[in-house]
């Protein structure tokens, strides 16, 4: 078989047709799991080996590194080592080719500079040093992020390259001049810089541009969904000349549009070139039907796509499964019994499994309970929850204040900075070992020395012994939030701007308050920091590569794994909601796609797990996916039970999101409006897709983004400088700013009535003339300020929130309920509103009950607590049922004796002494099997003694006539004869020693 013929081998029939449609426009629409590195890969090795062309003619761009170094390797394979394979590369590795060969063009040296994100950090340091500025005023983080998004577009080119010089009062664009100019001094480019300067180049240049052009007769694009405006407008003008374009993708699987991708240049390729052609790769290799079905099922909700139905010559498989638990723990811990299940029945590695998530954060739960039931796992492209800087942070805060440990003070005492630098803890350090005490010890007896008594240190020290004195009061979760808040952590966290930290210390108070809800005791800190321990020192060393993976979705994208489970799988959750928030109706279709991805990573089976209780994301009850709704119930099996109440909740809180988004603008660039708390304020932007303004307000010279939906916005008409007239538009702003209030309560309210509240609970007439005394005004400030000390915006937006749920609850008509909530949550009126609507519906569902001796029992424990008395009635209610349906009736009379007034115990109690009598059961059978064995023995033994006995009668008989008497036997045949009797016995008496012991 020729080269040719070998290179078409194992393809089927569109994969074929990819491989030899060599000229022209071509698009593949390529299929998660159809052979998509394959046959771009053999089309490659076709060009070179069939139409006779130098590789160095052909251009092969994909997105990552990783992607280009397998693909060369792929592409060795199959023509040979002498190839040149520089062209398979990733856009900025092109960028670097180009720009190596024609930066002198712009004045550039070509052994220019590329700047890492260690390089720009460094520079910043010098602009912040000229500037007198410190990460107070900006992180490096964000100013990083302001560069990369400047550098989208090409406007700063001119201030580099073209010597237009650019004056401005804002301080961020200040910084980011000043970076510009210390590039150009060194001449650096950073990765944004890359394909900005190759694109300039091309465009000022047209005879550089020529030359690339005939130089790349062939030009191939992998995962084309993942390109920008801006790498495809590259891409495009190389074409150009010899019209030889191969983009290969799919659309369904573009996850990277918050980072620029534009899955449209894929889906409209064939009308910006109106004679390509298109190849449809739909056989999937992967996955079973069942999966495909799924997969199939939820993308047709998206709009921007190219239409294709995923099928599979796999056999069917095992059904998804979709898991719902009561809370986080019952959700991983079902995952971690699933796997050990799997991996004792289907005869599978752990290696064969990895776990998906949409964030970070949704690792705890799962991580504790692989730890727990010791199932090894490694998280890919991150860290271990609890090895994470910012938990590590809050546990040693809590450590120092239980154990003085001098690990926890090293790493707090100048977390967040206080001042504290090395000098210090080597002043401390030599006291503690002279007087062989802790480091913490060592500050807090001499703080009054002159080296040590700083401020910094003397706030440290009151800090900890504050919360020595105080612990034994509060619980584990109000402790972390007062030392967050107290310590600065917060603010430090939140200044940093990595949202994902925060999230993660959200999820640690999330842990802890589950814990707490949990245990029947109130847990100590001690208790706690022991339980911690088992997952934060915990280190599986065995079999590195015999893991369970863990990683986010976006980290999973081109990998496959027999065993899939996609956890979390809630709403806020995925899809995201900052996303969502942040960019609407496009977010939710990248967020389909994301459970798109994670669908079609699996080979044989796929879970999707979620669970209940509180979304610290939505700041609402957690619900399961939208997805999920969008899901027939006969492509998957439930597993866990789902309430139709919950179902029902999810639904309309759904549908409330929706009409939401539905919401257009009413204001366009230009227009005036007035703002209930900024006042005038100009609108600048208009982003609809994000769905908000971008409006300057006057007072303050600052531009906010409000969002559409936003009521508290009206549009000034006539703007006009005279006093009066201003006077009365300020009164009309007032009135607005009242009817905004009342307005925002009623549609809260009538939200909440088409949920959970009956009519009857809507707030009374006369409580719309409330007015907001000066006292709860300024009780509200001092709590906004309390929680976001240093962020006037969110102190704002708490502030808000607080006086709607303060006058929300001034409405309410259960007296009894609204006690219990305040009592609850004496200072925080958001919270003592969740918690009065939370006992509301309880309440209702309470006094609809029929079983009045359960409901007592609910009612003994939590008297005011209706949510808890639903809960306990319902557990109860439930083992009452199973404790009706128990069969032995001896065994049940037993256990309602031991606990005649609580159901779960009585069913606890029956299993156990059913466990206990069936051991008692088996023990007695097997003892009786022993007297048995010993008896029949015994028999043998006497048998053979009488058969023995009888057989020298007969032998003295018939020598009675040479031996008058039988002779004494010696004490070796006396010997023998007892070994004999021994082997006889041997096969019981062994057993019967081995296991009850000598008999």
């Amino acid at each position: 078989m020729d080269s040719i013929q070998k290179l078409k081998e194992n393809l089927n029939e569109q994969q074929l047709k990819a491989v030899t449609e060599t000229e022209g426009f071509v698009r593949v629409i390529a299929g998660a799991g159809s052979g998509k590195t394959k046959a771009l890969t053999q089309r490659y090795a076709y060009i070179v080996e069939a139409l006779g062309i130098n590789s160095s003619n052909i251009l092969c761009v994909t997105f990552t590194n990783k992607a280009a170094q397998e693909m060369r390797k792929r592409v060795k394979r199959l023509v040979g080592e002498n190839s040149d394979l520089s062209y398979i590369t990733t856009y900025h590795g092109f960028c670097v080719r180009v720009l190596r060969e024609d930066i002198n063009k712009i004045k550039y040296p070509k052994n220019f500079i590329i700047m890492d994100v260690e390089d720009q950090k460094t520079v910043l340091r010098q602009v912040y040093n000229e500037l007198g500025l410190t990460s107070k005023v900006f992180t490096f983080k964000q100013v990083l992020r302001y560069i990369s998004k400047q550098k989208t577009s090409q406007e700063y080119l001119q201030y580099i390259l073209e010597s237009k010089k650019k004056e401005t009062d804002n301080e961020i664009e200040k910084v980011f001049i000043r970076y510009l100019e210390k590039q150009q001094r060194n001449f650096a480019l950073d990765f944004d810089d890359l394909l900005n300067f190759a694109l300039y180049i091309f465009v000022n240049n047209p005879d550089v541009l020529e030359k690339w052009q005939k130089r790349l007769h062939y030009i191939q694009v992998d995962e084309t969904q993942d390109s920008s405006q801006k790498q495809f407008m590259l891409i495009e003008m190389l074409s150009q000349f010899h019209k030889n374009l191969f983009v290969v993708g799919d659309p369904d699987q573009t996850i990277y549009e918050w980072r620029g991708a534009k899955p449209e240049i894929l889906v409209d390729f064939d009308k910006q070139f109106i004679d390509s052609k298109t190849i449809i790769m739909n056989q999937n290799y992967r996955s079973t039907p069942n999966i495909l079905s799924l997969g199939n099922h939820i993308i047709k909700n998206n709009k921007i796509r190219v239409d294709k139905d995923m099928f599979t010559q796999n056999p069917e498989g095992v059904e998804v499964v979709h898991f719902h638990g009561e809370n986080d723990y019952e959700e991983g811990l079902w995952v971690a019994n699933e796997i050990k299940r799997l991996v004792n029945d289907e005869n599978c590695k752990y290696s064969d499994f990895a776990i998906l998530y949409r964030a970070n954060h949704i690792s705890r739960s799962i991580e504790q309970s692989l730890i727990r039931e010791n199932i090894p796992y490694s998280v890919f492209g991150g860290i271990r929850f609890f090895e994470r800087k910012e938990i590590k942070d809050v546990l040693a805060y809590l450590r120092l204040i239980e154990f003085e440990d001098d690990f926890s003070f090293l790493r707090v005492v100048n977390t967040p900075s206080r001042g504290l630098g090395k000098k210090f803890i080597e002043n401390v350090a030599k006291i503690a070992e002279k007087e062989s005490i802790s480091l913490y010890s060592a500050l807090q007896q001499n703080i009054t020395q002159k080296d040590l008594s700083r401020k910094g240190a003397v706030e440290f020290i009151e800090l900890i012994e504050k919360y020595k004195k105080s612990k034994a009061d509060l619980i584990i979760s109000d402790l972390v939030k007062e030392i967050m808040d107290e310590s600065g952590l917060s603010a430090y966290y939140r200044t940093d701007g990595d949202t994902d930290r925060l999230d993660n210390i959200k999820e640690l108070q999330n842990s802890i308050i589950l814990l707490e809800t949990q245990d029947e005791e109130p847990i100590n800190l001690t208790e706690y920091l022991q339980e911690i321990a088992l997952y934060t020192d915990m280190d599986i060393e065995d079999d590195r590569n015999d893991r369970i993976k863990l990683m986010t979705i976006h980290t999973s994208k081109g990998l496959e794994f027999p065993y899939v489970f996609l956890c979390g799988f809630t709403e806020g959750v995925l899809p995201s909601a900052m996303s969502i928030k942040e960019r609407r109706a496009k977010a939710i279709e990248e967020e389909r796609r994301l459970t798109y991805v994670a669908i079609t990573r699996a080979e044989k089976a796929f879970y999707m797990t979620e669970s209940e209780g509180f979304n610290f994301s939505t700041g609402l009850n957690k619900y399961p996916s939208r997805f999920l709704f969008e899901i027939s119930d006969n492509y998957f099996v439930r597993k866990g039970e789902l309430s139709q109440e919950i179902i029902n909740e999810a639904k309309e809180q759904l549908k409330l999101d929706a009409s939401r988004q539905l919401i257009q603008k009413k204001f366009d660039v230009g227009d005036l409006v007035n703002h209930l708390i900024w006042k005038q304020g100009k609108v600048i932007e208009v982003n609809e897709e994000k769905g908000e303004y971008q409006i300057e307000f006057i007072e303050t010279g600052k531009t906010k983004p409000i969002n559409f939906e936003f009521r508290g916005l009206t549009k000034i008409e006539k703007p006009t400088e005279l006093k009066e007239e201003e006077k009365i538009e300020k009164s009309k702003s007032d009135d607005d700013s009242n009817s905004f209030a009342e307005n925002e309560i009623q549609i809260k309210e009538s939200n909440k009535t088409e949920i959970v509240i009956n009519k009857s609970e809507k707030k009374p007439e006369k409580n719309k003339e409330i007015k907001l005394d000066k006292k709860i005004q300024a009780k509200i400030k001092r709590f906004a300020k309390k929680e976001y000390p240093d962020d006037k915006e969110m102190r704002d937006y708490v502030y808000k929130n607080q006086v709607e749920a303060f006058l929300y609850m001034t409405a309410v008509t259960d007296n009894e309920l609204e006690e219990f909530a305040i009592k609850q949550y004496k200072n925080d009126y958001c919270m003592q509103q969740h918690i009065y609507d939370k006992n509301v519906v309880a309440k209702k569902y309470m006094a609809s009950v029929k079983d009045s001796e359960i409901e007592i029992l609910a009612k003994k424990d939590y008297p005011l607590d209706y949510e808890m008395q639903q809960y306990v009635y319902d557990k109860q209610l439930d083992a009452k049922q199973k404790m009706s349906k128990f069969e032995d009736s001896h065994i049940r009379k037993k256990a309602i004796a031991e606990y005649p007034n609580d159901y779960e115990m009585q069913v606890y109690s029956y299993e156990k002494f059913i466990s206990e009598r069936k051991e008692k059961k088996d023990t007695s059978k097997e003892l009786i099997d022993f007297e048995q064995k010993k008896k029949e023995a015994r028999k043998r033994i006497a048998d053979l003694k009488e058969e023995k006995a009888e057989l020298e009668k007969i032998k003295v008989e018939n020598s009675k006539s040479e031996l008058l008497s039988e002779p004494k036997k010696s004490d070796k045949e006396i010997a023998k004869e007892q070994e004999t009797e021994e082997k006889i016995l041997s096969p019981i008496t062994k057993t019967s020693c081995g296991r009850y012991g000598q008999t």
